[in-house]
């Protein structure tokens, strides 16, 4: 498996599964229905951060943003996000796609990644990214409007770099 920088080619592939996730309602607060070019600039993060696709070959597995997660006296912490194609969840693609973005906010310089919204009954992903070094800084009661499950709460979870 393969993490690259994503290019201008690579947001069509990209959209087809963010869209299906966004849609699905449970880990994301997007909004729903954005087409190929309104979604773009909810995914495709400009500089200072970056976005990237894990790939085999020709298949796009998943995708990760990162970057500062605040501008200005804030910009020393990075945030990231990530979507695994789901045909293709439960390979590793996911821890592959978190390593990469700690390591590139370590050598990017950051001071920590803070992300702002997990949802807690995210269960796999808060696991994942607990072994990766993540604390559960604080939970958000309610702050998540969840399809199944109703009001769920949104974790921020910390990783000191």
């Amino acid at each position: 498996m393969l993490i690259r920088t994503a290019d201008d080619q690579d947001w069509p592939r990209i959209h087809p599964f963010f869209s299906a996730i966004v849609a699905a309602g449970e880990t994301y607060a997007y909004p729903e229905g954005l087409s190929l070019e309104a979604a773009r600039p909810w995914w495709m993060e400009p500089p200072p951060g970056q976005t990237v696709v894990a790939v085999e070959g020709d298949t796009l597995l998943g995708s990760a943003k990162m970057g500062p997660n605040r501008p200005g006296r804030g910009s020393h912490v990075a945030t990231g996000s990530f979507m695994v194609d789901p045909a293709y969840q439960g390979r590793g693609v996911g821890r592959k796609l978190g390593e990469y973005v700690i390591t590139w906010a370590r050598e990017a310089g950051y001071h920590g990644i803070q992300f702002n919204a997990v949802v807690e009954t995210n269960t796999a992903a808060v696991r994942l990214w607990q072994s990766l070094g993540f604390r559960i800084i604080g939970t958000v009661p309610g702050a998540f409007n969840h399809p199944r499950h109703g009001l769920v709460g949104m974790h921020v979870m910390f990783h000191r770099l």
